[in-house]
């Protein structure tokens, strides 16, 4: 599954405000069991591996010109929620890219 949020801030300000806010996607995710794990392979790309419900979502985001690109690893049995885990992900992205 690809995700894509647009944004018009520089790519600094979008790594930085990532790095800063990444440990919040957990608490976005329904019931409140979730962990989410992140690295940093390359300055402009972040892996995560999110763990809920004795399921693991494996995933990455790359840092663009103009968007954040959320790529995630859907295993065919969660398929049929690949629309209300796109729309969360859009939802969350943009709240992530705000300044608080």
């Amino acid at each position: 599954m690809r995700v894509a949020i647009p944004h018009d801030l520089p790519r600094e300000t979008v790594r930085e405000r990532l790095r800063n806010r990444s440990h919040e996607m957990a608490d976005h995710i329904p019931g409140g069991m979730a962990e989410v794990t992140t690295a940093w392979p390359s300055e402009d790309s972040m892996t995560m591996r999110v763990s809920a419900m004795g399921q693991n979502l494996d995933g990455r985001v790359d840092i663009e010109d103009g968007q954040l690109v959320f790529e995630i690893d859907l295993p065919p049995a969660l398929g049929f929620v690949e629309p209300m885990i796109a729309n969360a992900v859009r939802q969350q992205g943009h709240k992530l890219l705000t300044k608080d």
